[in-house]
């Protein structure tokens, strides 16, 4: 399997785990130092540390109801991104937001995560 091949795979393995609530699974890919950053001032955002971390913050994500639309997983040399569209509703505060997951890789495994935004004002509504 090539490197982009395995990436992909990698890629499509992380958004099934998300989408089905699999942490292990998730664990799984990452190296124990990994962190994962996220614009904005709210309570998803900042960099989470450790691959606990990480789970935890996909966790938190998840319990608000978010449906994360897989539109294409991108791959570079070394690395992944995973472009979604994430749309969730609580109460009167819709979230409606593209994004890119961009995910650096280390031997196989997610080593760093940086989420891009294309509404942190929104993103900042709705995670309270």
């Amino acid at each position: 399997m090539s490197s982009s091949e395995a990436a992909l795979t990698l890629g499509r393995t992380f958004h099934q785990a998300l989408v089905s609530a699999d942490w292990s699974g998730i664990r799984a890919l990452l190296h124990d130092d990994a962190t994962w950053t996220l614009p904005g001032d709210n309570t998803i955002s900042g960099t989470a540390d450790g691959a606990d971390a990480v789970v935890e913050r996909a966790q938190r994500i998840a319990s608000y109801g978010l449906d994360f639309k897989l539109l294409h997983l991108l791959v570079s040399r070394e690395n992944l991104a995973l472009s979604l569209h994430n749309t969730a509703r609580r109460e009167d505060v819709v979230l409606d937001e593209h994004l890119a997951t961009v995910c650096r890789l280390r031997d196989g495994r997610i080593a760093s995560i940086e989420t891009y935004l294309s509404d942190v004002p929104g993103m900042n509504a709705f995670f309270v």
